[in-house]
């Protein structure tokens, strides 16, 4: 079963895939639809300064919906279900808890959306789950708001690699709301090992990464769109934006995370920018 780190509307149409986005999109904070990083800790305050929170306008506040990358001083990359509903939308960069100004966020509105043509929000595991956001401004980089490294095109890292997943999701499947950012070591699991029967079969694509799996650690709801992290010579690099994980629980067993493998999208990403 896949849980989509997506909208709360197409759960239901995500279940009978057997698969359940994560993003939590369109929930409204401390319902179960948004859950974050299971088994992490908290991150050393703007320790991964790349990462940003999207959020969406409703009930006359801002909440927080899905993560993302600052790849461009004005482009964000994220999951395609995480925006791909008419909602108003910004990204705050420079945050560690998302309900405290701090004096370090730069918010910026969304100009232009930009949905990988094959997404189909109906079948989250078809894959192309990727999206780029036009900011409305450039950010300011400092000691908060850095761009994030970008693998090399068709990179695919081996079975057991090191990597971090970040994001501002629930500690457990129907767990509590965390409001600093978290972390949770998540090492790769291979396509030939997360593509066999007893992991996610056919769901799981080649142009998807996967990673976890241990029954402790995973992405859950909230954590979509945002980023994995690979230290690839001595540098982190994104190297996957988080798309589902099972709808039986975040952390199942043998369910690792599964994210859209970004160095398979190096010429799209390029293409847009561009």
């Amino acid at each position: 079963m896949r849980r989509s780190l997506g909208h709360t509307v197409t759960m239901l149409q995500l279940l009978l895939l057997a698969a359940l986005a994560l993003c939590g999109c369109y929930a409204e904070p401390g319902s179960d639809g948004m859950q974050r990083v299971v088994g992490g800790t908290e991150v050393t305050s703007h320790a991964w300064p790349s990462q940003i929170s999207l959020q969406y306008y409703s009930g006359g506040s801002w909440h927080h919906t899905c993560g993302g990358s600052l790849i461009r001083q004005n482009w964000v990359l994220t999951a395609a279900h995480c925006v791909d509903r008419n909602m108003n939308f910004r990204v705050v960069a420079g945050d560690h808890n998302i309900y405290k100004s701090e004096g370090t966020e730069q918010i910026f509105s969304v100009s232009s959306i930009h949905v990988h043509p094959n997404w189909n929000s109906q079948n989250v595991a078809a894959g192309y789950d990727i999206a780029l956001l036009r900011l409305s401004g450039s950010a300011t980089l400092n000691s908060y708001v850095q761009l994030a490294v970008l693998p090399t095109q068709g990179t695919v890292l081996p079975n057991n690699y090191a990597c971090y997943i970040t994001g501002w999701g629930l500690t457990s499947t129907n767990g509590q709301l965390s409001s600093v950012l978290q972390q949770a070591y998540l090492p790769v699991v291979s396509y030939s090992i997360c593509s066999s029967y007893s992991y996610w079969g056919s769901s799981v694509k080649n142009t998807m990464i996967c990673a976890g799996g241990d029954g402790v650690r995973s992405g859950c709801q909230g954590d979509s769109g945002g980023p994995l992290h690979c230290a690839v010579n001595g540098v982190y690099q994104v190297h996957g934006v988080t798309s589902f994980v099972s709808s039986l629980g975040c952390n199942t067993r043998n369910k690792p995370t599964v994210f859209t493998r970004v160095s398979a999208y190096i010429s799209w990403i390029s293409s847009v920018i561009s």
